[in-house]
């Protein structure tokens, strides 16, 4: 019951994380102080990793979101050339996830939010000068916000997979 109930919050939260822990035990049908441990179990184990809100990305003034494919040289995995790679990735705050990877022939992967295209082509200008000890080849797949989207952006979704 204890997993059970564990899944059970969590699709919960996936749907709308901002209702109360009160709420949520009326709709699993347990007690809130059940609710309340429930949730902290998950956070201290990490299945639960933060509390954040999907605004309106065109509404915030963001007309791109990029996926920037990147093929980097072996050193890379070197641990201080990856610590250095940690270190520039905060230097964006647009930039909301970037990891090493394999697939379509590149090693790395980059998602970012742009106000304009011009602002999209310097980042990546910028990243190929940074980087260009390491970088083989750099690709870009770019979206324009809240154009010809098929399925919208949310995490909520996840609440049907199997956990």
């Amino acid at each position: 019951m204890r997993k059970e109930l564990s899944e059970q919050l969590l699709r919960e939260l996936l749907k709308n994380s901002k209702r109360s822990d009160r709420e949520l035990a009326k709709v699993l049908k347990v007690s809130q102080p059940t609710i309340t441990r429930t949730r902290q179990k998950l956070e201290k184990n990490g299945m639960i990793e933060d509390y954040t809100i999907i605004p309106n990305f065109k509404k915030m003034g963001f007309e791109i979101f990029a996926l920037t494919f990147v093929k980097m040289r072996p050193d890379i995995r070197l641990p201080e050339v990856m610590a250095e790679v940690r270190k520039y990735a905060t230097k964006f705050p647009n930039v909301i996830f970037a990891s090493s990877g394999e697939g379509l022939g590149m090693t790395g992967v980059v998602i970012s939010f742009h106000k304009n295209y011009t602002e999209y082509d310097n980042q990546l200008h910028l990243l190929r000068m940074d980087w260009k000890h390491l970088t083989e080849d750099v690709q870009g797949f770019i979206v324009p916000i809240g154009e010809r989207e098929y399925k919208s952006f949310s995490l909520k979704y996840l609440r049907d997979v199997p956990i």
